[in-house]
């Protein structure tokens, strides 16, 4: 149910894709398993710099699978740890590009969400559909939304159930472009190709920080950023980043 294709200029690009197109993606176990196994496997295979994360043009992921979870009980969602590993894209080190066309309903919207950059096809639709089937978002969406956009807005959106188009998305801050549906994919690659051309090592650590600014207060990120900062003076690649750019030359990433 996932199709992982190497891309970009340098061949470093992942391009995952959901393949569920029958089921509009719905997100399956079966999905979410396959998912985490293939973004384990390009966060730990050096080859790859960036991952674009995708579906087809009707839908990046239309929520999670309902009549898989229909039959369950508290007892089952909480023994079992239902959504186990659903959350592995939130831990990956790489930058992750989310390319959504079409739907990207509940957990389609909370996938996107734990992605680092968000583009979407001018046919994207969003939203927390959760609270007309009796439940509430479990990926992330009660927390992210608020941290993304505003408390209104987040309250507004899961309270709802309402959808937002992608022009919509872009107001409140979810989505950064919108691009025209057949483009969506080639424009998140040639967005990747421009981040995989700078040192591994410090791109990771540019996520880490700004990753930081949604955990912790302002003071706190400011004092994490610095230390970041600092680190990278104990790098080659900041060294080489320096040199090449004094000698007019482009760099030579050692990554390390």
């Amino acid at each position: 149910m996932i199709t992982l294709t190497r891309t970009g200029a340098a061949e470093n690009v992942a391009l995952i894709a959901l393949n569920r197109p029958n089921a509009l993606n719905a997100l399956c176990r079966q999905l979410m398993q396959e998912l985490s196994e293939t973004l384990l496997k390009v966060e730990h295979d050096s080859s790859y710099n960036v991952i674009v994360l995708t579906g087809n043009e009707k839908a990046f992921a239309a929520g999670a699978d309902i009549k898989e979870m229909a039959k369950l009980e508290f007892a089952d969602v909480f023994q079992n740890d239902f959504f186990n590993n659903w959350d592995t894209l939130s831990h990956i080190t790489k930058p992750v590009i989310a390319a959504v066309n079409g739907f990207a309903l509940g957990g389609g919207t909370e996938l996107a969400l734990m992605c680092d950059i968000v583009y979407a096809g001018e046919n994207a639709v969003f939203g927390q559909p959760e609270i007309n089937i009796g439940t509430i978002p479990g990926l992330g969406g009660t927390q992210r939304w608020p941290r993304f956009t505003n408390k209104s807005i987040a309250m507004e959106i899961c309270l709802t159930g309402d959808r937002l188009t992608a022009q919509d998305a872009k107001e409140v801050g979810l989505v950064s472009k919108i691009f025209p549906t057949q483009q969506l994919v080639s424009e998140a690659v040639i967005l990747a190709d421009k981040i995989a051309k700078n040192s591994p090592l410090i791109v990771k650590t540019v996520k880490n920080s700004v990753n930081s600014a949604y955990e912790t207060s302002l003071n706190q990120g400011l004092q994490i950023e610095k230390q970041l900062f600092q680190s990278t003076f104990a790098t080659n690649d900041r060294k080489e980043g320096m040199t090449a750019f004094a000698e007019k030359r482009g760099p030579k990433w050692a990554g390390n």
